[in-house]
């Protein structure tokens, strides 16, 4: 690793790094010996190119080429390197020497290279231009691209070779915006590739990627290994600064806890230093392989301390149409519902899932009284019905269109966003609105710890909304509090069901995952979704209920946390935050 901290002296001066008056046509980095053709050294194959046209990229054309080493042997999967810009890219690192000779010294696995071009779709007529997609493609958040190349270009590739489809074997490469689109292919992916090299990386607001080095501190880890490169003078325009931006991301991710690298220069946005520290970048990225890559426990601390090293989404339950409104009761029991099923099922404490109730009338959200009772949201009766242990339904009040309920010493609040509004029903049973201004799809609701606010999610907006209650059970001092993410191609948060830990902290199940708020509505954490199911509610639950149990489209899972959750009817005043 020499070289790459050669890389680093980067005029550091009392820990300040000074700007270089260096220009990027006055680089000269040393050429690394396993960036030359190697006497000896068998070299590998380059075909194509290949043409292709996407249908997730409708009406664009563009082309790829395989690198195929010496070493191949088709009846062993091959380790995968995509890299992004084709062939001229790949040339420009000198890649396909490089990996000649890092295979031959076994430095790196076996690898085949595929290297593909942006699309264009080309222009309907002479008169006309092309439409070309490189920034559509590579600088977008969200999963599209990586969409393209597990659906398309690797099934592809693999008809005629033995690619490896672990995701340790598959690495991910690109300089500029092509680097942005290589960290967010593993991101949005991790299941599917795991080492990342990014030069000259495009981590600015072009379209988002911006949002990156926030991302990267609040979603819990992912087993990713990220090696950056960037150059003082690297670009600097009307999106942002890119060395910056990358200095950002080693900061966010080095906090977090991954596995990451970096070599500084002084260089402009061009790429010689990425040339110059491929064998190095490579040679590290694939250290200690086939060891796999792992989430990283190291990082800075969390003020939302609440995530177990080790621990991840267990599946409890599966093979439901949709799973909604997950209670719990004061044993720690969780019940749960299949809203198109008309069922209710009961998680018990050795984790054994029995029916509880059938009929239901597609009851959706769930909630315990301290009377024991069951409470559901029976939106396809507009009922909301209390059930008692032994499954026997009363109907508390009728003409109700209702999604989801919290149950409070003073009555129960109810979501209807048929209607966009949000009802309380008083234990004499009358029934009155107590907001209906500015709701688009008024969804979870909960109250906070001493019952003292209610939270309100509205699944088209950004925010979940807080109300001050009453004696009376009216609300009053309506804020739009608690400042949520969108996530990347969509338009709203998606925020569904909601419930809140001893520490007065709020979880949100959204379309990214649970987004973990503090009292002051920021969101600290946001816990990966179990699966790509829309995620629908979260509660605690267990014996001592610190089990985050989440529903998520015909499953429920569950995953142990260090948080604890509150007690059937328990208030309890949650300590002042940190502001």
């Amino acid at each position: 690793m020499k070289r790459i901290f050669t890389f680093l002296m980067v005029l550091s001066v009392g820990g300040l790094v000074l700007t270089s008056a260096v220009s990027a046509a006055e680089e000269n980095y040393d050429i690394d010996p396993d960036s030359l053709p190697q006497k000896g050294v068998p070299q590998g194959e380059i075909k194509g190119p290949f043409p292709w046209k996407s249908e997730i990229f409708p009406g664009t054309e563009r082309e790829y080429w395989i690198y195929v080493p010496a070493q191949y042997d088709k009846d062993k999967p091959a380790c995968v390197m995509v890299v992004q810009d084709g062939l001229g890219r790949a040339k420009g690192w000198k890649m396909p020497t490089v990996f000649d000779n890092l295979i031959h010294k076994g430095e790196m696995p076996v690898t085949i290279g595929i290297f593909i071009t942006p699309g264009v779709v080309p222009a309907p007529h002479e008169g006309a231009q092309a439409r070309f997609n490189r920034s559509f493609e590579y600088d977008s958040l969200g999963d599209r691209y990586a969409n393209f190349l597990l659906e398309e270009i690797l099934p592809e590739v693999a008809k005629s070779y033995n690619l490896s489809e672990d995701p340790n074997d598959r690495a991910i490469s690109g300089a500029s915006s092509g680097a942005i689109c290589a960290f967010n292919v593993a991101w949005e992916r991790p299941d599917q590739f795991r080492r990342v090299f990014s030069t000259i990386g495009t981590f600015v607001g072009l379209r988002g990627a911006n949002e990156f080095p926030v991302l990267v501190r609040k979603v819990e880890p992912k087993p990713i290994r990220v090696f950056l490169q960037d150059g003082s003078n690297d670009l600097d325009l009307y999106g942002g600064s890119w060395w910056v931006a990358n200095q950002d991301m080693l900061a966010s991710l080095t906090w977090a806890g991954y596995d990451v690298n970096h070599a500084w220069g002084q260089g402009g946005h061009n790429g010689k230093q990425g040339a110059a520290i491929l064998p190095d970048a490579m040679r590290w990225l694939w250290r200690d392989y086939p060891e796999p890559i792992r989430v990283g426990t190291g990082g800075g601390k969390r003020r939302t301390d609440i995530l177990i090293p080790g621990e991840d989404w267990q599946l409890v339950s599966k093979g439901h149409k949709f799973t909604e409104g997950p209670a719990v009761n004061d044993k720690g029991e969780v019940f749960f519902t299949d809203v198109p099923n008309s069922q209710i099922y009961k998680i018990g404490l050795d984790g054994m899932v029995s029916l509880f109730a059938e009929e239901t009338g597609n009851a959706n959200g769930l909630m315990f009284g301290k009377d024991g009772k069951l409470y559901a949201c029976v939106s396809g009766k507009k009922q909301i019905v209390a059930y008692s242990p032994d499954s026997k339904s009363e109907v508390i009040a009728e003409n109700v269109s209702c999604n989801d309920l919290v149950i409070g010493d003073n009555g129960i609040y109810v979501t209807d966003p048929e209607n966009k509004r949000v009802l309380h029903i008083g234990w004499d049973k009358k029934v009155s609105v107590v907001d209906d201004k500015g709701l688009e799809f008024p969804n979870g609701v909960v109250l906070s710890p001493d019952q003292s606010l209610l939270y309100v999610a509205d699944t088209r907006r950004q925010y979940v909304n807080s109300y001050q209650v009453k004696p009376d059970g009216t609300l009053r001092y309506k804020q739009p509090f608690h400042h949520l993410h969108i996530a990347p191609t969509q338009t709203d948060t998606g925020a569904d069901g909601m419930t809140v830990d001893d520490q007065g902290r709020l979880y949100v199940a959204t379309r990214m995952g649970v987004q973990v708020c503090d009292q002051p509505g920021r969101v600290h954490l946001i816990l990966s979704k179990p699966q790509g199911s829309w995620l629908s509610n979260v509660v605690f639950g267990g014996k001592d209920l610190n089990t985050l149990y989440v529903t998520c489209g015909g499953s429920i899972y569950k995953r142990k946390m260090n948080a604890k959750g509150l007690s059937v009817g328990n208030l309890l005043k949650p300590p002042k935050p940190r502001l």
